[in-house]
């Protein structure tokens, strides 16, 4: 299994992506509000576009007709290109087709460095 290490945990602040490689992947590792990270793909799925030079965002959300709420700050990934958005706590789904999920790569922090593996 290869490994990445991406950076120290205090070198990304939350709401921000990084671009990393491992192997000869290219992947960004999005860090949320709540402190997590997640990894993934650093092309979307829709036609290629740099998710890393996307941004972390939230959602609208509507339970009914003209009535709309934000929801999910800084959880979901939003392409650059084409504004294609997807749910990084919930493994890369598309929000827009949730059958659809971007690639991901596991995570984890040792000794406060985030490591990605593939």
């Amino acid at each position: 299994m290869k490994e990445q290490t991406v950076c120290h945990i205090d070198d990304m602040q939350p709401g921000e992506l990084r671009e990393s490689v491992i192997g000869r992947i290219s992947i960004v590792v999005c860090k949320t509000l709540d402190g997590e990270f997640y990894a993934f793909t650093n092309k979307c799925i829709h036609q290629g576009g740099p998710l890393a030079k996307g941004k972390l965002c939230g959602a609208p959300q509507s339970d009914n007709p003209g009535e709309y709420t934000f929801c999910q700050d800084g959880e979901i990934l939003r392409c650059p290109w084409h504004g294609r958005e997807f749910d990084v706590k919930d493994d890369g789904r598309m929000l827009a087709n949730p059958e659809r999920k971007l690639p991901s790569f596991p995570v984890k922090i040792e000794n406060d460095y985030v490591i990605v593996y593939k």
